[in-house]
C-alpha cells in the first residue's frame, strides 16, 4: 500500500479571505507575532500498489478533481505504508 499526501494552497497572487479572517482573530486574541496566514487543503489518499505509475495517477487526480488550477497550487508526496 502507498499513501499520497496532497497539499493544496491558494497561489501567492490570490487574496486569501479565510487567512485574512484568521489573522484578524489571532491579532485580536493577542497573537500579534503572527504575520501571515494562508489556509489550504490537506488530502490523504491510501492507494493499493498495482504497479501503475503513482506520480502520474496522483497528478491526474489533483488536476481533475482536487485543484482549481486557476487559483490553486499543489504539491504531494507518495509514501510507503507498512501493512499490519
Amino acid at each position: 500500500m502507498k499513501k499520497a499526501n496532497v497539499y493544496v494552497t491558494l497561489r501567492e497572487s490570490v487574496i486569501d479571505p479565510q487567512g485574512t479572517a484568521a489573522i484578524n482573530v489571532l491579532h485580536a486574541t493577542g497573537h500579534d507575532n503572527v504575520k501571515d496566514v494562508r489556509i489550504g487543503k490537506y488530502i490523504e489518499l491510501t492507494i493499493e500498489d498495482t504497479g501503475q505509475d503513482l506520480d502520474t495517477a496522483v497528478r491526474e487526480m489533483c488536476e481533475k478533481l482536487f485543484v482549481n488550477a486557476n487559483v490553486e497550487d499543489y504539491r504531494y508526496e507518495v509514501l510507503e505504508v507498512e501493512e499490519a
